[in-house]
């Protein structure tokens, strides 16, 4: 058996105790299924999604959000966090208001993104690009700090320049690092990409899971979830690619983690 052939069967051992340990609890307790669907329940209900396309509407408007504000967030905050990480006496003044900032949550500015930007796809797009900015913007910065002194002194014999410097030393060297702050900031963007849905939004499938729980079909929100859950799954994998084509693109190798 190969590696893909026990992988696939790993997932699915995973899932089939998952399921059967959700079908226990439902039939040992006495939780009415309109509170607690039951696996038969989500199944045909994420069935019903994919039949009248409301599933598709849906998923589309919220990867196009996503898409907008974390590549957004991504080429701002590289390109910050290179030039900081360079310029130390700046980077020690940004560094306290990076930190005061950091650790709000995006959802918290709702209230203010609501009212500045009305309701539609500009909410949830600031609210992913605050999401995805600051973990990118970090591990970009801390990653030009460890460039390798080396590569800096020979750059300096050979009299390259900006921005030169910056793009074929400095960048492939850093972005080894860099990539762990992308998978970060995919996963915390995505997670309030939903919020974001739930608050400033009237499609997407944070809305989908809003809507659902007011007209209190709760099956159709478990298949929401696990609709979010599969399509992080699959964004993760495919940033995953992405590093690794970039780092065969320079020739590097990305750092034991």
């Amino acid at each position: 058996m190969n590696n893909l052939s026990k992988k696939a069967l790993n997932i699915f051992i995973g899932f089939a105790i998952l399921i059967a340990i959700w079908q226990t609890v439902i039939l040992v307790t006495t939780i009415n299924e309109n509170l607690f669907p039951t696996p038969l329940m989500v199944w045909e209900a994420i069935i019903s999604l994919i039949a009248d396309g409301t599933l598709f509407v849906h998923l589309q408007i919220s990867l196009f959000r996503f898409a907008t504000g974390y590549i957004l967030a991504v080429v701002i905050a590289i390109i910050l966090g290179l030039f900081l990480g360079r310029m130390e006496r700046v980077w020690n003044i940004v560094d306290p208001i990076v930190q005061v900032l950091r650790p709000v949550a995006p959802i918290a500015w709702a209230p203010f993104i609501v009212l500045w930007f009305g309701i539609g796809n500009a909410p949830a797009i600031v609210i992913i690009f605050i999401a995805a900015f600051f973990p990118v913007l970090l591990s970009t910065v801390s990653a030009v700090k460890k460039v390798d002194k080396t590569y800096l002194k020979v750059a300096e014999n050979l009299e390259i320049k900006q921005p030169q410097l910056m793009m074929k030393i400095i960048l492939p060297a850093a972005f080894p690092y860099i990539a762990n702050g992308l998978h970060i900031a995919l996963g915390t963007a995505w997670i309030f990409l939903v919020s974001g849905e739930m608050v400033g939004a009237q499609s997407g499938l944070g809305y989908l899971i809003v809507d659902a729980r007011n007209l209190l079909r709760l099956d159709l929100v478990l298949a929401g979830i696990i609709f979010i859950g599969l399509c992080g799954l699959i964004l993760d994998k495919l940033i995953m690619v992405f590093e690794k084509w970039i780092q065969k693109q320079w020739g590097g190798a990305t750092p034991t983690k």
